[in-house]
């Protein structure tokens, strides 16, 4: 395989992961009772909702301006995204969420391959693109893991999987057959 069809692939793959992880995530949220949103398990945790503003707020700062300016914004203020105000709703945190969400696809849907091995800065530090698209891979999918989590948590023995049902893989790989996996399968 050449070099340009590895980064073909690499990019094809980034961006079906990001949507699988994004929906993923929904999967879980549309499981949950609207207070739910808000719930910590204890003073140190954080609520569903703010998981979501904080990947939200990451994801306009990280995203905008993507190859031309510093992925931390200096408009942005992370500490204020682990603070829920008493008037915000899930519709608002729903409503911020799809706005981060098209930041990342507005700056991940059109790169090509050049741009792959353009340096962008984050907090100061270079990176190349890849680096910085792997970078914000791994650190959604900690955070969806968390939302996945809790939701689960919320919803106990109500809980509609999303992957393969505990106790039925012998049954889902034989009607698997044998093609591959989707990635969000394979989560």
């Amino acid at each position: 395989m050449s070099s340009e069809a590895v980064a073909e692939n690499y990019l094809n793959d980034a961006r079906k992961a990001m949507r699988a992880y994004k929906k993923l995530a929904e999967k879980g949220l549309d499981q949950l009772k609207d207070d739910e949103n808000f719930v910590t398990l204890d003073e140190e945790s954080n609520s569903i909702a703010i998981i979501m503003k904080h990947m939200a707020g990451n994801m306009i700062s990280r995203w905008t301006d993507f190859l031309t300016s510093d992925g931390e914004k200096p408009d942005r203020n992370r500490d204020y995204e682990f603070i829920i105000v008493p008037e915000t709703t899930k519709d608002d945190i729903r409503a911020f969420w799809e706005r981060g969400w098209q930041c990342v696809f507005d700056a991940i849907d059109p790169l090509q391959i050049e741009d792959l091995e353009r340096k962008v800065y984050i907090r100061g530090e270079e990176h190349t693109v890849v680096q910085a698209i792997n970078r914000q891979l791994m650190h959604y999918a900690y955070h969806i893991g968390q939302i996945v989590f809790l939701a689960k948590h919320f919803r106990a023995t109500d809980w509609q999987t999303l992957s393969v049902p505990r106790n039925r893989s012998a049954e889902f790989n034989a009607s698997a057959g044998p093609k591959s996996l989707t990635t969000q399968q394979q989560l």
